[in-house]
């Protein structure tokens, strides 16, 4: 790939648009450039998962289409970190910090890049076709055929004019027809109120966005705050966002493409099988629906595709998630020093806490307010300040050795959990799919995995040598020795 010629590699330290970004990677040779022609149905997903965490993947020409594909240009951690501009330490203090102090957007009158060709459905261009215009991949074995699974799906509160940005999951299935599924947070909700008044949401789906307004868009917060703000926050300065051309919704102004739309009110039409972040397949159902009117993108769009289940998917999900439990859980429990939701644990399900004990019976408070903070949380391990929980050896270590199942194990039954967790459905005995207010069911487990706040001599002292991470090898090795093993000698 060759940068676009305006497109600088990362001048201010921070991605300021998609383009940037991908110039760095490859300048940094994280960026492969895969062969012309791959296809869009598996071996392109296929391909980008091989990759995933070592290098973006960048398709030229999939299945024959004008229009590149990239994946995975935010698949480790330290990437997210290093678009930021702060070290990977400081992560979830730099979102935190942009969650609580957001930056009002900034709109552009005219010329924004996202608009620079229009394509208008049902009026100049009879015959455009969503399959057509856009490649769109099929990822997993058993996905009931293309999904869009990188769109910001943007929302106003039809109530208070709000905006919402999330990632949904949208099948492509018609011309001008997609399946969406919505989970029960704001943009239901925002649907839930136009619906109820005969009324369709108007929607613009984000696809090739900036990896900051990515992740921006998954922040945890209450109904009626922009993401978008937060985005420029991310940025260090307000977010420039065009209004859509059938809609009152702003759209970042640099994304790549955008697809406008309608949630068409009481209509819904089958959505799935498609294969999710716990890495099993959710169920076919009958989902809302989004009628399009309008796709705008740049000059030579880039389009961006998440391979679900793998470390891009994970990650844009999971950071957001523990910036927002850390500051929920330091509120109440200062001793509360990190948090780390687990790539084991689908970077959902599973909640690693270092914790500064004073008293016993501390952690498992903690692991109540834990469950309290988001209810995709299913498990809670409390470890000591002497355990890293960004390292799952060192977490199962804690767990080894400073926790009795009889003594230290919480166990809480039937709460709300997930709904995309498949073991939740297992008790389920009616015909076919749970209804709504079964689905997601689900039992919390928290271990306190911290050792007694007084015990004798060094039973629980962690055992170290002295010195030992001051050691640097490069000082002590001698590069380029061999041994002579005749008189067993060091020749350099």
């Amino acid at each position: 790939m060759k940068a676009d010629a305006n497109a600088e590699v990362m001048s201010t330290g921070k991605a300021r648009d998609l383009r940037e970004w991908l110039a760095h990677l490859e300048a940094t040779q994280r960026l492969a450039v895969i062969r012309e022609g791959v296809p869009l149905e598996h071996r392109l997903a296929a391909i980008a998962k091989r990759l995933d965490g070592a290098q973006a993947a960048y398709f030229p020409r999939p299945g024959g289409h004008d229009i590149p594909v990239v994946s995975g240009f935010v698949s480790r951690r330290a990437w997210i970190a290093e678009a930021m501009g702060v070290e990977q330490a400081g992560l979830l203090a730099a979102f935190r910090k942009a969650v609580e102090h957001p930056l009002p957007w900034r709109e552009v009158d005219a010329g924004a890049a996202c608009q620079q060709v229009v394509h208008r459905f049902g009026q100049d261009e009879q015959e455009l076709d969503l399959h057509t215009l856009l490649p769109i991949p099929t990822h997993s074995e058993h996905d009931n055929g293309p999904y869009i699974t990188a769109g910001l799906v943007i929302a106003r509160n039809p109530v208070t004019g709000v905006q919402n940005v999330s990632i949904n999951r949208i099948q492509v299935h018609g011309r001008d027809r997609m399946a969406i599924l919505m989970l029960p947070r704001h943009l239901l909700a925002f649907y839930q109120a136009a619906e109820a008044n005969d009324q369709p949401l108007d929607v613009a789906v984000v696809i090739g966005a900036d990896p900051l307004t990515l992740l921006a868009s998954q922040a945890i917060t209450p109904i009626d705050h922009d993401e978008l703000e937060i985005a420029g926050a991310l940025h260090g300065a307000p977010l420039p966002v065009a209004k859509c051309l059938t809609s009152e919704v702003r759209v970042p102004a640099n994304a790549e493409i955008v697809i406008e739309g309608k949630l068409l009110p009481k209509l819904r039409e089958p959505e799935g099988p498609f294969g999710e972040f716990p890495k099993y397949y959710s169920a076919q159902e009958n989902r809302e629906v989004i009628v399009v009117e309008a796709v705008t993108h740049r000059y030579n769009p880039i389009y961006h595709t998440i391979v679900p289940a793998e470390m891009e998917h994970l990650l844009l999900g999971s950071i957001p998630r523990e910036a927002t439990m850390l500051a929920h859980l330091q509120r109440s429990f200062p001793g509360v020093l990190d948090v780390h939701l687990s790539v084991g644990g689908v970077g959902r399900y599973h909640l690693y806490v270092k914790f500064r004990k004073q008293r016993e019976g501390e952690p498992r408070n903690v692991i109540l307010g834990a469950f309290g903070a988001h209810y995709d949380i299913k498990q809670v391990t409390v470890v000591d300040e002497d355990v890293d929980v960004h390292d799952p050896q060192q977490v199962e270590w804690a767990v080894a050795t400073r926790f009795q199942a009889d003594r230290d194990l919480i166990v809480i039954s039937g709460a709300q959990g997930s709904v995309l967790d498949p073991s939740t459905t297992v008790g389920y005995t009616g015909d076919g799919v749970a209804p709504p207010h079964l689905q997601g069911i689900s039992a919390k487990m928290g271990l306190d995995a911290t050792k007694p706040v007084a015990y004798h001599g060094h039973v629980f002292t962690k055992v170290r040598i002295p010195g030992e991470t001051e050691i640097d090898l490069d000082q002590e090795i001698v590069r380029g020795a061999a041994i002579d093993w005749s008189n067993v000698t060091v020749r350099t």
